[in-house]
């Protein structure tokens, strides 16, 4: 039986059949000096040794370590991992791996994950910035080591790189526009940290749906949370115990809506007839809660994927900086369901 521990190099190979390392590595890139028999029985002693290549010493040869780093928020939350997913895909075509790291929403995390990219040497970093996030300092540093750098979802004009993301503004002004027709005139908003572009953009998307319809703004039904279950329940009790009327709902994205039904059941609300709610991203449990939740689709995978499409597009053209920063903008859809549709 082969020792586990002994791997084999590219002179084992070439010790084996005779021939020089030098061929070994030609043959095993396809290059074209070499013979179709000697790449033939090449392959095969390498398999049969269990030959794998260095990718570190590949690397160093290379200048390129075929490695992207991914920061995500969080990996409980489905949106992140079915972007990633995207990536993945795309990235495993041009036979690139991806490193991945969540920075649990706090910036000291999103620090180290990008420290530990640098020290791996990644060819490129996609991120999405956590909701701590305000000092950008460490994503600039990123930059100006010439390190090719994309946001997805959460991202920030001020970095001036490339980015993609999901028209937040006009989806939220469609889930509020759906409250509407479904009847609601006095619909609260539970609203994301503002600091936040998509979460500012979310809210400037309901007041704007607000004010077309001719509804007077009502700044109590507006209120600011932190973008979780708990959160969703917390900020519900205060817009329930309020004397201002509630017949509809728009949660910044789907775990606030989650939390916001949990305690709209408790106080004995019926969804939607007596309130209407409706959140935003499209998790994958939306589907099966009871009832099930009206949400915004934001094309997660395709994000993911054309985030590695435009990356590997501007890294080909040898200087990721070169030109004004792409901005890509996916378009949202309704997804309407029992939470928010009524009879």
């Amino acid at each position: 039986m082969a020792d586990p521990i002994f791997k084999a190099t590219i002179i084992d190979i070439a010790n084996k059949l005779n021939v020089t390392p030098s061929t070994v590595s030609r043959a095993l890139n396809d290059h074209a000096s070499i013979s179709e028999a000697t790449k033939k029985a090449i392959l095969k002693t390498a398999k049969k040794l269990n030959y794998h290549p260095n990718k570190i010493a590949s690397s160093l040869r290379s200048g390129t370590s075929k490695i992207i780093g991914v920061i995500i928020p969080s990996a409980e939350i489905n949106f992140f991992g079915s972007v990633v997913h995207g990536i993945e895909k795309i990235a495993s075509e041009r036979d690139y791996n991806v490193l991945l790291y969540q920075s649990n929403e706090q910036l000291e995390f999103e620090k180290k994950g990008l420290a530990t990219f640098l020290r791996s040497r990644v060819d490129g970093v996609f991120a999405s910035i956590s909701k701590e996030t305000t000092n950008l300092d460490h994503y600039k540093e990123v930059k100006a080591r010439g390190i090719p750098l994309l946001l997805f979802d959460r991202a920030s004009d001020d970095l001036e790189v490339p980015s993609i993301v999901i028209d937040d503004y006009k989806g939220a002004f469609m889930a509020t526009a759906h409250l509407l027709e479904q009847g609601c005139k006095h619909i609260a908003h539970i609203a994301g940290p503002q600091h936040i572009h998509i979460f500012k953009e979310r809210l400037k998307g309901y007041l704007d749906a607000i004010k077309q319809a001719g509804i007077p703004y009502d700044e109590n039904l507006v209120i600011h949370g932190s973008v979780s279950i708990e959160s969703g329940r917390s900020c519900m009790q205060k817009l329930l115990s309020s004397s201002r009327s509630i017949d509809g709902v728009y949660a910044v994205e789907d775990f606030t809506a989650l939390g916001a039904m949990q305690y709209l059941k408790e106080a004995g609300k019926n969804i939607p007839d007596d309130v209407c709610l409706i959140g935003f991203a499209n998790e994958a449990f939306g589907r099966y809660i009871t009832p099930s939740l009206s949400t915004v689709n934001q094309q997660t995978i395709k994000m993911g994927e054309e985030a590695a499409k435009l990356f590997f597009k501007l890294i080909e053209n040898k200087d990721f900086y070169k030109n004004k920063a792409v901005k890509l903008v996916l378009e949202p859809e309704l997804i309407i369901r029992q939470s928010s549709k009524r009879s």
